[in-house]
């Protein structure tokens, strides 16, 4: 099926009346055509899904490298702006079948948002930005206390490093889904990214329950991912919404706010938490050379250029 053809599906089930069917093409043509488009309220759908295009790279880069020792396929990294390698990432020596088959369904999941969010954009999809999945990561642990100043730490080493690793990245993409919904104006796109902020909430729930079963064996995973989560937070934004597992007493395994909804962050927040810099411009941490696309710049980029 082209492109194309996807597309008009997609807007041939959501849209009721024959002028309904017209806007959605109109809204999908300025979402392709236009990552300028809608500066005056928020970043247009297209940017929006090519943010999460980014995102989801990194996540499928991850997990398939631990899964199975190969990253995405050739003719799924290609786009506009600047194509980037991998760095780091080979395949886990898990012990523990459930670890492994959580690794594997969730590097499967999302090979699949990847090749979604393409077929929607189209040829306004952008291409894998340089990712890295080394020194990312020794920063990130470094910063968290999880490592010593000059050590190394390998998220391929074993299953419990792999988890830690995933525990980073998942609450993320819940959070940067559900931060980016109400920008979405076109319905066949919202509906897309309730679904994948759906599926991201289940690998989000599955690593944290996994890593709370290891912490009953072994008080020091609740330190380590309490680490994390302050990491997160401290690099986010102002906001103090980060939330780790709780304890083995007292579990604090769905993150939610008091009225037990999922919290969103902005773009700006989620960038800083992957470049791994509370003042970020637009690039570092686990994408060296910034992302591609629109929404590029962490929150500190505007009091770096004013």
């Amino acid at each position: 099926m082209s492109d194309s053809q996807f597309i008009d599906g997609a807007i041939e089930r959501s849209a009721e009346q024959p002028e309904d069917r017209a806007e959605l093409r109109r809204m999908v043509a300025e979402a392709r055509d236009g990552e300028s488009t809608g500066a005056e309220t928020g970043p247009s759908d297209g940017s929006i899904l090519n943010f999460a295009l980014n995102l989801e790279y990194l996540e499928a880069e991850f997990y398939l490298r631990g899964a199975t020792g190969q990253g995405l396929p050739d003719d799924m990294v290609g786009g506009t702006g600047t194509p980037g390698q991998v760095s780091g990432g080979r395949q886990v020596e898990f012990r523990s079948p459930l670890v492994r088959n959580i690794a594997r369904e969730i590097a499967m999941d999302e090979q699949a948002h990847v090749a979604f969010l393409r077929a929607a954009l189209g040829d306004a999809a952008v291409a894998r930005p340089r990712i890295s999945l080394d020194n990312s990561f020794t920063a990130a642990a470094t910063a968290a206390g999880l490592i010593e100043p000059g050590q190394t730490f390998d998220p391929y080493a074993d299953d419990r490093s792999f988890l830690f690793a995933a525990f980073l990245f998942e609450d993320v993409g819940v959070t940067a889904f559900k931060g980016a919904a109400p920008f979405i104006s076109n319905k066949t796109y919202l509906d897309a990214a309730a679904g994948l902020l759906a599926t991201e909430a289940y690998h989000a729930g599955i690593v944290r329950a996994t890593l709370f079963s290891e912490g009953l064996a072994d008080d020091s995973v609740f330190d380590a991912v309490r680490k994390i989560s302050a990491v997160r937070n401290a690099v986010s934004g102002p906001a103090d919404d980060d939330q780790d597992l709780g304890t083995r007493d007292e579990a604090n395994l769905i993150p939610t706010d008091e009225y037990g909804r999922t919290f969103g962050r902005s773009p700006a927040e989620i960038l800083n938490i992957v470049y791994l810099d509370a003042d970020a411009g637009a690039s570092g941490g686990f994408y060296p050379n910034g992302l591609n696309g629109a929404l590029t710049e962490g929150t500190g980029a505007a009091s770096r250029t004013s």
